[in-house]
């Protein structure tokens, strides 16, 4: 659920970030001239922060209101979506801490991975893992060629894709490994548990 809802912030963010450049770009000479040479995040804070300012004509004022009014938007869902990236990084550290010492593997890819793994022995090996992932190999041969694609959206023209396949096949397999181990020691102190019981 955090994940649906921290996504949602984050395409909420990325519209109202897509209307505060069309409103910059469209903006009286004046407006544009202040924010055309600041970077996108130094924008949003410019604009949050902009003042009414009554000796100006009634396009400026309607239009600076309207960026600060976007860009306090843009603030808001910022915060709220990493508000919950935190959360969501408690709730990885507590149940699958190894995941984000692998390299790549921030909290947002740990809980997703964790979502999609579900539990222990839903898959019944790492080769099976792999499809799901779509990191599993493809044969992608054509006459002497011999050689494998990805299963989901591969590309047999780019060579880069073979090597991505490759390493997201090696960090699939760690993966898997990771949350077998994880799920593995939480059911032994279960039972462990349940004898003590």
């Amino acid at each position: 659920m955090l994940l649906a809802t921290r996504h949602g912030a984050v395409l909420a963010s990325t519209a109202e970030i897509n209307e505060l450049k069309a409103l910059i770009v469209s903006a009286p000479d004046e407006l544009w001239a202040e924010l055309r040479k600041l970077k996108r995040p130094a924008q949003i804070t410019h604009c949050a922060q902009l003042r009414d300012r009554p000796a100006q004509d009634i396009e400026h004022r309607m239009t600076a209101r309207a960026m600060r009014s976007t860009a306090q938007r843009v603030q808001t869902l910022q915060a709220e979506a990493k508000e919950l990236e935190n959360e969501i990084l408690a709730l990885v550290r507590q149940q699958a801490p190894e995941l984000l010492d692998l390299l790549g593997v921030g909290p947002i890819t740990a809980a997703q991975t964790l979502v999609s793994w579900s539990h222990q022995g839903r898959f019944r090996s790492e080769a099976a893992f792999a499809p799901f992932a779509g990191v599993s190999p493809i044969p992608a041969s054509s006459g002497l060629t011999n050689r494998h694609r990805l299963n989901h959206s591969g590309d047999r023209q780019l060579t880069s894709r073979d090597a991505q396949r490759c390493l997201k096949r090696v960090v699939c397999r760690k993966i898997f490994k990771i949350l077998e181990h994880a799920a593995g020691s939480q059911l032994v102190e279960a039972e462990e548990l349940a004898k003590a019981a």
